[in-house]
């Protein structure tokens, strides 16, 4: 027990609801914490354990001016905050012997360098190349969102995904490099256009709008995306970030910082912010800015019109060719091309992109609720050269087979049932291996399964079978992809700690005095410690016992008295003060 964990836990008690949550939140306090009063939280945020949790979070001229501090220095302009962390004193700049404790042996941040005021601005061209860095990135990660869209991404237990779920982003066109799909990831997590749900990354309703949004709207979206998930050592009061030279440097007492930073400082390079041409500055290298980050750098609203110069414009037109094919003459305008990729395969990509139209592609098609007549107005209308005689031909045959197997739910049992005119085929349905996890059960004419109707419609679809959902009447319905849940909203902070809260001030007397010293006298019982307790006599005299404790409870004090070698029974009322005694060794 320590006096310094008293005067915490007055200033504790004085201090806002805001103030006392805002503490709880940055401490990572959890709100269920099993405290009963500002006592037990003013030792629980003086514990080792706690203090080694929040050094680490500090900013770079956080830890530096508690560096400070500890070494009988001033802290300067950081001591309020400091303070409001509880890790200085309330009162003054003194540090605590616990905090004083945990921070010896840490390295003292080097002090601040002088910046300029703006970056280096790149040279023409290595502004092409980021620009054209930012155009991939924004078309790559487009691929990995469809892709999320027809089956989440199985994450592992670090929230990264696997190298199974890589191998297949790889298949898809990603680049095969870990380091640059984890990165692609990140930037749709944080602009909200992936979630996590259980262990997988779902494609988000904003992630679905956004895959139809022109090029420099996408880009503009994740710019915005990435700075709102900068950790808050990297914002600018204005909104903006700082030098990225400083990114590296700014969690010192944090080993595992330097390699999110770089993470950080790669994303940024992927969305064409800044070069790989670097100036040396005291922090470190500074990479040089393209003129599209200015704004976003500042805080401003991304502006993209810089960056659409050095990109190829979107097409609105496509060629269909005899044999198939479509050919996009440049970037597809993104709502042609992702309709369009519904109804056929992707063959290659980069400016000039090349599409094949097959039997399963336009089943496919059909089966994610396009008609016949919907995909020939849609090609009519994009195609400089007219539907080809093949491709009308091609698709007449696969509209005929489309809804040959219809999947429903059993208005009886509940469960899902697969039916077919073609008993063929549904045998063939019944033995496919790739279909074995369903579950599927002949039962009569149809085969059930307890999996839902959905899984089990895009399951079947995604193996090229003409399948159909169909409602109760046997009426066609139009199927769709189910997307993450909407985020939660996030519960305020005063609100999340508010039980918390109040049940420390529930605790809370008028007497401090009186709960510290049962406090005391509570710690002294569990050690049976020597303590000099000092006693109001009966004639109003004060005299001084020394006692090794043996308990305390019931609002009295018991232990035995070191001069007359007695057992003693003190009330509380009658004890004024303690203070520890050192022994002597023998």
């Amino acid at each position: 027990m320590s006096t310094h964990a008293r005067l915490l836990a007055e200033a504790l008690s004085a201090r806002a609801d805001d103030e006392l949550a805002a503490l709880f939140a940055r401490r990572e306090v959890r709100p269920e914490v099993p405290w009963n009063d500002f006592f037990d939280a003013a030792e629980a945020l003086l514990d080792p354990a706690s203090l080694g949790r929040i050094l680490p979070r500090l900013t770079r001229a956080e830890a530096g001016a508690l560096s400070r501090a500890v070494d009988g220095g001033d802290p300067g302009a950081a001591a309020p905050t400091l303070r409001a962390l509880a890790l200085l004193s309330p009162s003054g700049g003194s540090v605590p012997p616990s905090v004083a404790a945990a921070v010896a042996g840490r390295p003292a941040p080097a002090p601040l360098a002088e910046h300029a005021a703006e970056p280096e601005p790149a040279d023409e061209t290595s502004t092409a190349r980021a620009a054209e860095r930012a155009f991939t990135t924004v078309a790559t990660l487009a691929d990995a969102l469809l892709l999320a869209e027809e089956a989440p991404l199985a994450l592992l237990a670090g929230g990264t995904v696997g190298l199974s779920e890589k191998r297949r982003l790889i298949e898809r066109g990603l680049p095969d490099a870990t380091p640059l799909i984890d990165d692609l990831l990140a930037l749709g997590s944080g602009a909200g256009l992936l979630r996590p749900v259980e262990r997988t990354l779902r494609l988000a309703d904003v992630g679905a709008a956004w895959l139809r949004l022109p090029g420099p709207a996408r880009w503009a979206q994740l710019v915005v995306g990435f700075r709102a998930a900068l950790p808050p050592a990297l914002r600018t009061a204005e909104g903006g970030w700082i030098p990225l030279a400083c990114w590296p440097l700014e969690h010192p007492w944090d080993g595992t910082w330097p390699a999110k930073a770089e993470a950080l400082i790669r994303q940024a390079r992927l969305l064409g912010l800044v070069t790989e041409d670097e100036a040396r500055t005291e922090d470190g290298p500074e990479p040089a800015e393209t003129p599209w980050a200015a704004a976003a750098r500042r805080g401003a609203d991304p502006d993209p019109s810089g960056l659409a110069d050095f990109v190829p414009a979107e097409v609105d037109r496509i060629f269909l060719q005899n044999d198939l094919t479509a050919i996009a003459p440049g970037p597809l305008l993104p709502a042609h091309d992702l309709r369009l990729r519904g109804m056929a395969a992707r063959e290659s990509a980069s400016q000039a992109s090349s599409y094949r139209f097959t039997a399963d592609s336009l089943t496919s098609a059909l089966s994610a609720g396009e008609t016949a007549a919907g995909i020939v107005a849609f090609l009519e209308e994009i195609s400089l050269t007219g539907v080809p005689q093949p491709l009308r031909y091609l698709l007449t045959q696969s509209a005929s087979r489309h809804g040959q197997v219809q999947v429903g739910t059993d208005p009886d049992t509940g469960r899902t049932r697969v039916r077919s005119d073609d008993p063929h085929l549904l045998q063939a349905i019944g033995v496919d291996q790739a279909l074995r996890p369903l579950g599927l059960i002949p039962e009569g004419d149809a085969l059930t399964t307890r999996v839902n109707r959905d899984t089990v419609f895009w399951a079947l679809s995604d193996e090229h079978y003409p399948a159909a959902l169909v409602d109760e009447r046997g009426g066609m319905e139009r199927p769709s992809r189910t997307l993450a849940p909407p985020a939660p909203a996030e519960e305020p902070t005063v609100d999340r700690y508010a039980p918390l809260i109040a049940r420390l001030r529930a605790a809370g007397g008028a007497d401090a005095d009186t709960a510290w010293l049962e406090r005391e006298l509570e710690h002294a019982a569990k050690q049976r410690s020597v303590v000099a307790v000092s006693v109001a006599m009966p004639d109003g005299s004060t005299r001084e016992l020394i006692l090794e404790v043996t308990g305390f409870g019931g609002g009295r004090l018991r232990g035995r008295d070191r001069a007359s070698d007695v057992e003693r029974t003190l009330p509380l009322r009658s004890i004024l003060s303690t203070r520890a005694v050192e022994e002597s060794g023998s």
